[in-house]
């Protein structure tokens, strides 16, 4: 049921991604002026569109859930929400009773505009379809057998419901609209606690099927089909789309920048990339899915976190009545193609209360990811055998980078032995697999994806971002031809890769390796637990030391090169002969004083041995800007280390020996 479920969800992103041109129509049409005939005609273009969604959600189910995505199974949705609304107009059922028209149930009005008839004639639709399209008549009515078949079951089967509906939908209708009228009766509470709960059923994909009830016909809320028309209550209509602005915008990019401040300096730039494309296309789009996807499985807590900042963001704006809305969704386009709109209420205070959910958001996230150690992308621990199971793609120089990451992930997902279908919706692709288990969800990272998310046993879900119908066309065409993972796949006799298996056989069989690890500074030997920065303190980075320095004179720990330096000037890099690579960061928090405490005295590439002069630090000027400092000493490939010893001391003096590592 809930795959059923998910499929829904994902197919009526189709006819929800027509709205957009609505919006684009109607914003236009309300920007110009009222009298202009042109402005009119975009207007009626684009109610055109929001006064037939039935119609379009009974094709864009029936299409989106029949097994091969085909016409056929589109053409019988559109029969069968064609036949409903015609033998239940209030007209048809006037002449069934005998009695006048202005006494039928308003029930029956409410068909042609009730976006629920479109999908129950899409869903039956679809599952005749799949049930039937295959189907041999005898040979005098071979020409209706197949797909023929399926309109005309289509139309049958909806005449007995709507046979059926005749006597039921009258309550069944006033239960929806009552349920309608105690959401909105809850007011902005009602707007909170829907926001917070479609951020929660994000992960499992339900969240569209939420959406329907209050941003469509179903229930008489109809927020978005009513704001973009005009026909809402001024103030009201477009509660349960406007408290998206302020997270979409501002509220996930500030926390995409708490992410990527907390990763681990070797990763930052990674972590960097993930983070700019997501939090663009949150911003610009409103398409959250690539960023929420990166942190809501990793961190939990953060993304129960963000559900509930959402709730608040939905009330507040649904209590201050400022109001925008959106066809797709809470995005800069949507923003303004919506401001101009009659039912749009101060959107500019959205703005306002963006920025401080953006400060909110960065604040809260900084502290949650410091104080209970979550690992959000950036943080995870390195590991050594970080290529362990991957296999290296062929390169083609036909391919565009769609089919090239599209290869990536049908290797990593096992190819044609694993991967049974093939789908997307509008971020994410949507496969069934034999087994989640036998997927490399290490190398679909690689690969460039945002998120993995194994729903069950056989169904998979990777977000890919706004390109993903690409990606998905790309995996598609490899699943139909059944490619080989060996066509796909770098041979085992490549010269380069044995070069490189002998290399790397060769530095595992090297004998272990003991050096001598000295001070920094002088000053105070701190034990690395006790630095007053959670990343040091729980050696997310690596194991080291630390050192309260008495004085500002910095010498290398170790014998080696040095391979960074940062362009603030507050931390080096350096690697030793034995493979061995060191941190130097000097205070905390210095990064945000953009090098000025701080002089290098060495380059990049300089070989230098331990006790050398490599750096200074002004540590007057470090307190006066209020930060400490402490300088860390870090081992930040701790998987080549097998023992890592320091001696028992309080106080040391510059290039003092302090302990010993030992490499593997």
């Amino acid at each position: 049921m809930k795959t059923y479920l998910q499929r829904m969800g994902r197919s009526l992103m189709l006819p929800v991604a027509t709205l957009p041109a609505a919006a684009l129509l109607m914003g236009i049409g309300h920007a110009l002026p009222s009298n202009w005939a042109l402005a009119l005609f975009l207007q009626a273009g684009a109610n055109a569109i929001l006064t037939n969604l039935p119609i379009l959600f009974a094709v864009g189910l029936a299409l989106g859930m029949s097994v091969d995505k085909s016409g056929a199974a589109a053409l019988a949705g559109l029969v069968a929400v064609m036949v409903p609304m015609f033998v239940l107009d209030p007209a048809q059922v006037a002449t069934y009773f005998h009695i006048a028209a202005t006494k039928v149930d308003p029930a029956f009005a409410a068909i042609k505009s009730n976006v629920l008839i479109g999908i129950i004639a899409g869903l039956i639709a679809a599952g005749l379809y799949n049930r039937f399209h295959e189907v041999k008549l005898p040979m005098a009515l071979s020409f209706f057998s197949g797909k023929r078949l399926v309109p005309i079951l289509s139309s049958v089967v909806m005449l007995v419901l709507s046979a059926i509906l005749l006597f039921i939908w009258p309550p069944v209708y006033e239960a929806l609209v009552g349920f309608g009228k105690f959401m909105v009766g809850l007011g902005p509470w009602g707007a909170g606690l829907y926001g917070f709960f479609d951020r929660l059923l994000i992960p499992t994909g339900l969240h569209q099927a939420l959406n329907s009830v209050f941003w469509f016909n179903v229930s008489g809320i109809n927020d978005i089909g009513k704001f973009w028309s005009g026909t809402g209550v001024r103030g009201v209509t477009g509660m349960y789309q406007a408290g998206f602005f302020p997270i979409m915008m501002f509220g996930l990019p500030a926390g995409a920048f708490a992410i990527y401040k907390n990763a681990r300096p070797e990763r930052k730039k990674e972590v960097a990339s993930l983070m700019i494309g997501a939090a663009f296309a949150s911003f610009f789009t409103g398409v959250t899915e690539p960023l929420e996807f990166s942190f809501m499985f990793v961190a939990c807590p953060l993304y129960v976190l963000h559900a509930a900042l959402t709730g608040v963001s939905m009330i507040i704006a649904a209590a201050m009545h400022w109001i925008a809305g959106f066809s797709f969704s809470g995005g800069l386009v949507d923003f303004i193609l919506s401001y101009s709109q009659p039912l749009s209420v101060r959107p500019y205070m959205l703005i306002v209360q963006g920025l401080v959910m953006a400060v909110i958001y960065y604040f809260t996230f900084d502290f949650a990811i410091k104080k209970f150690n979550l690992l959000t992308p950036g943080r995870e621990p390195v590991e050594a055998d970080d290529n362990d199971g991957m296999m290296e793609l062929e390169s083609d120089e036909n391919d565009d980078k769609y089919m090239t990451k599209a290869k990536k992930i049908y290797i990593a997902i096992g190819g044609k032995e694993n991967l049974t279908y093939v789908d997307s919706c509008a971020t994410r692709l949507r496969l069934q697999v034999k087994d989640t288990a036998q997927i490399n969800e290490k190398a679909l990272k690689k690969a460039g994806v945002a998120g993995v998310n194994a729903v069950d046993k056989t169904n998979l879900q990777i977000i890919i971002g706004t390109e993903v119908q690409f990606v998905d066309e790309a995996l598609a065409k490899l699943y139909r031809a059944g490619v080989p993972l060996s066509d796909l796949t770098v041979s085992t006799d490549n010269p380069a890769i044995e070069e490189e298996k002998l290399v790397s056989e060769a530095i595992g069989n090297k004998p272990a390796i003991t050096e001598s690890l000295y001070s920094v500074a002088n000053g105070e030997f701190v034990d690395i637990s006790d630095v007053a920065d959670d990343t040091f303190a729980q050696k997310l980075i690596g194991d080291g030391f630390a050192i309260e320095p008495s004085d500002g004179n910095i010498v290398s720990p170790v014998d080696g090169v040095v391979t960074t330096i940062f362009p603030t000037k507050h931390a080096l890099g350096l690697k030793t002969a034995s493979g061995l690579e060191i941190l130097i960061h000097m205070g905390l928090d210095t990064v945000e004083l953009n090098g000025e405490p701080f002089e290098v005295k060495v380059q990049e590439n300089d070989q230098i041995n331990h006790g050398d002069p490599i750096a200074t630090m002004d540590l007057a000027q470090i307190q006066a800007a209020g930060k400490q400092n402490t300088i860390e000493i870090v081992i930040t490939n701790m998987a080549e280390v097998s023992d890592l010893h320091f001696e028992s001391l309080t106080t040391v003096k510059n290039d003092q020996a302090v302990g010993t590592v030992t490499t593997k």
